[in-house]
């Protein structure tokens, strides 16, 4: 006698996490085609945008956006940092020289693809970032940011550089006068939320593009406000 079999419900089909997307404002058309396949390669989607639609910047979320630093890049900048949805966005310039990306500095320009673009620059760049675009931060604990950083020597010497990454920890810079290995300095800087902030170090490494890494001193309580900040930007 054949058994009756209960029909057991299919379960719900997964729904497919939605992919991180990066705008693309006006980017030369040759730009635009190798940014977007070096992000297709890291799972991350592009959408090519106009000036004219930056205004969704502020009801629309994206993970990161690319845009010319030739341009009045500030507008857009400010209008995703200004947004709810898109407050901590990853930015990335294209192209310009480093005091057109100093001048976004407070607005807390993440990276800058150098021009002319090449493949491999640009594909180390996206990898090096991808985790913060895909919220993967338990695995990042570097933040990119340029921002320009004040650094008095113990001598009394001064100079200034622009920070690549940044962590609780310490932070990589690139300038035109590197600190020798193994200066004692005091760094200060300011971001988008965190005013300026002052943290004593030391030169730990440094390569012949002058650019160079620096320790920040566990002892320096000041660290605490670094800190503080990371942590909001991580969880925003």
């Amino acid at each position: 006698m054949p058994t009756s079999i209960s029909a057991v419900p299919a379960p719900p089909p997964a729904h497919r996490k939605t992919a991180a997307r990066v705008a693309l404002f006006d980017l030369p058309e040759a730009s635009a085609q190798m940014v977007t396949e070096c992000f297709r390669q890291s799972g991350i989607e592009t959408v090519s945008l106009a000036r004219a639609d930056a205004a969704r910047l502020q009801h629309e979320k994206f993970e990161a956006c690319v845009l010319s630093l030739e341009q009045e890049a500030g507008s857009i900048i400010a209008l995703a940092r200004g947004s709810a949805s898109n407050s901590r966005i990853i930015i990335y310039g294209l192209g310009g020289t480093a005091q057109e990306a100093m001048r976004y500095s407070k607005l807390c320009l993440n990276a800058v693809f150098q021009e002319p673009l090449e493949r491999s620059a640009a594909m180390k760049l996206v990898r090096s970032t991808r985790m913060l675009v895909l919220h993967e931060f338990r695995r990042y604990v570097r933040i990119p940011v340029m921002t320009e950083v004040a650094i008095a020597l113990a001598d009394g010497d001064r100079t200034t550089a622009t920070s690549q990454e940044i962590s609780s920890g310490g932070m990589s810079l690139k300038g035109h006068h590197a600190p020798e290995l193994g200066s004692l300095v005091e760094v200060s800087f300011s971001l988008l939320t965190l005013p300026r902030v002052w943290v004593r170090g030391q030169v730990t490494w440094k390569k012949a593009n002058k650019s160079f890494g620096i320790r920040f001193d566990v002892t320096d309580e000041r660290r605490q406000r670094l800190r503080d900040w990371i942590v909001a930007y991580l969880e925003a």
